[in-house]
């Protein structure tokens, strides 16, 4: 049985990410910061049937907390096959790129771009025992510098300076590191689940669970022909989900 860790995992996308996966025969570690919330939606999965699952304690922005985490689960896995980054903040408001403030970059880089470098770093070793490792960042078309400057984009006026500017870091980094590990097994691809509603934005977005999480869950289930090193949004390219950075 494949093995999936997931971040954020207690609600909306990281949660469907987790009944989606389980329901494929993937044994799931669901992470979640408050471990009361993290049972409450342990709970409701098994309610509806899922058995291969566990909630594993997880702020992505405490050192402590992942190496403690990384400790569990290595007591009983010999191998963790897929890693989805997907915990983050949007970072507040106002989001101009002149009335931001120092402390929303910092936190919304910490729970987006170093949240994401500290899970794949502590979880490496685990991963590379895989035979079919795979790690999915999910971003944003959001953070896509070359759509951001196109004004027939459809998403054109809707600027942020910290979120956006969070997400494009994070999908460098996801070049990077699957640049340093074309060489191997590994598929690291960066994925957008689409404008989603969820309490991240009010439940102002157009796209259901359903459908975002069935995006992400398709590129962390990706066989060995799959892509690489990519970034995808189905959203804004249906076609082929392929999005310029």
């Amino acid at each position: 049985m494949k093995s999936a860790l997931i971040t954020g995992a207690n609600k909306s996308i990281g949660f469907e990410v987790a009944r989606q996966l389980s329901q494929k025969g993937v044994y799931v570690f669901l992470g979640s910061r408050d471990l009361v919330k993290g049972r409450e939606a342990i709970d409701k999965l098994k309610a509806e049937g899922i058995k291969n699952i566990e909630v594993i304690q997880l702020d992505v922005t405490n050192d402590e907390s992942i190496q403690a985490a990384r400790i569990e689960i290595g007591k009983k896995i010999q191998a963790l096959d897929i890693l989805i980054n997907n915990a983050g903040i949007y970072g507040g408001y106002p989001q101009t790129a002149l009335d931001s403030t120092i402390d929303q970059f910092k936190a919304a880089y910490d729970a987006n771009v170093y949240s994401a470098v500290r899970m794949t770093q502590t979880f490496i070793d685990l991963l590379k025992k895989s035979s079919e490792p795979r790690i999915v960042n999910v971003t944003s078309s959001q953070g896509s510098i070359t759509l951001h400057s196109d004004p027939a984009y459809k998403y054109y006026d809707y600027k942020g300076a910290v979120y956006l500017s969070s997400k494009s870091a994070l999908n460098m980094y996801t070049v990077v590191l699957a640049y340093e590990l074309k060489e191997s097994s590994f598929k690291v691809n960066a994925v957008c689940p689409g404008y989603t509603k969820t309490d991240f934005n009010g439940h102002r977005g157009t796209g259901t669970l359903e459908d975002a999480g069935k995006r992400i869950v398709k590129y962390a289930l990706i066989d060995k022909d799959g892509p690489t090193g990519k970034f995808f949004s189905e959203e804004n390219n249906p076609e082929t989900g392929e999005i310029p950075w």
